[in-house]
C-alpha cells in the first residue's frame, strides 16, 4: 500500500535505478532532503540512496538549517511546504550561510508566483508534484553538473567585468561580485555570446538545463539581481533587454552625468 501511496504522490512507476545511469562526479554527492511527509521521504531517501547519492534527511526548517551547517551537503531538496518555517525562510536563511550549495526546491504548488518567490529566495531550481523520480534524478544530476568547477573552465573578461568559469568568481575592477550560483551562470552564459541576442527560453535551457523557467518572470528576476550588483561596482553596462525577446550582453561604458543631455 505505501509503495500504490508514493507512486501516486510522485506521479510514475517505481523506478528501476538498474536502468538509469547517473551522472554524477566521481564521489558521491550528499544530499540533504527537508519533507515532513513520511511517505514522500521515505521514498525519496530509498530511490536516491539506491541511486548512488548519500542522503540526509530533515523534517522541519529547524533540523535542515541545523544539518546544512553540519554536514555541508552538495544538494538540499527543500519541500516549500514545512510545518513552522516556510521553505521559502529556509532556503533564505541558508542562503545568508552558503552561497554555493544546490537547493532544488519541491512544491505542490504550480502557481508561476510561488516559483518566482522561490527563485528570489535563492532556489537554483524546482520540480512540482507530482513528478516522477527519474525527472527528479535528472535534475539533481544536471545541477550538480553544472555546480562542479570542472565542469567548465574558461576566462571570460569584457571593460571591468572578469568571469573565472572554472571557479565560479566573478570581479568588477578587482573588486569581488557577489553572485548567487545561477546568477553567475546567467551572466556567463549572456557574456560567452557577446553580441548575440538570448531568448529567455535559450538561458533557461542553458542555464537550468530545461526551459520551464522561461515562460515565468525567472529569467527577469535573476536579470535585474545581476544588474543591481553591476550597478553598484561597474563603469560598464552589460546586460540589455531586447524587448519581448530577450537579453544581449555588451560593454558599453555609462553615460557620464556631464555627458547627459540636459532637459
Amino acid at each position: 500500500m505505501m509503495r500504490q501511496i508514493a507512486e501516486f504522490i510522485l506521479g510514475g512507476k517505481w523506478p528501476d535505478f538498474g536502468r538509469v545511469k547517473l551522472a554524477t562526479a566521481t564521489k558521491m554527492a550528499e544530499i540533504l532532503i527537508v519533507e515532513d511527509d513520511e511517505v514522500i521521504m521515505g521514498t525519496l531517501a530509498y530511490n536516491l540512496a539506491r541511486g548512488g547519492f548519500g542522503v540526509s534527511q530533515a523534517t522541519t526548517g529547524a533540523d535542515a538549517l541545523r544539518l546544512a551547517r553540519k554536514l555541508r551537503p552538495d544538494l538540499i531538496l527543500l519541500d516549500i511546504m514545512l510545518p513552522g518555517e516556510s521553505g521559502i525562510e529556509v532556503c533564505e536563511r541558508i542562503r545568508e550561510r552558503d552561497q554555493g550549495v544546490v537547493i532544488v526546491m519541491i512544491t505542490a504548488k504550480d502557481a508561476e508566483e510561488d516559483k518566482v518567490r522561490g527563485f528570489e529566495a535563492g532556489a537554483d531550481d524546482y520540480v512540482t508534484k507530482p513528478f516522477g523520480m527519474k525527472e527528479l534524478v535528472a535534475r539533481i544530476t544536471a545541477n550538480l553538473k553544472r555546480s562542479d568547477p570542472g565542469y567548465r573552465g574558461k576566462i571570460i573578461e569584457f571593460g571591468d567585468l572578469h568571469l573565472d568559469t572554472k571557479n565560479f568568481t566573478a570581479k568588477v575592477a578587482g573588486e569581488d561580485l557577489n553572485l548567487r550560483l545561477k546568477e553567475f551562470e546567467l551572466l556567463a552564459a549572456l557574456a560567452s555570446a557577446s553580441g548575440e541576442l538570448k531568448s529567455r527560453e535559450e538561458l533557461a535551457k542553458e542555464v537550468w538545463g530545461h526551459a520551464g523557467v522561461g515562460s515565468s518572470r525567472t529569467i527577469d528576476v535573476h536579470i535585474r539581481r545581476i544588474r543591481a550588483a553591476l550597478e553598484e561596482m561597474s563603469e560598464y553596462e552589460y546586460i540589455h533587454t531586447a524587448r519581448g525577446l530577450g537579453y544581449r550582453f555588451e560593454a558599453r561604458e555609462k553615460e557620464s552625468a556631464e555627458a547627459k543631455p540636459s532637459a
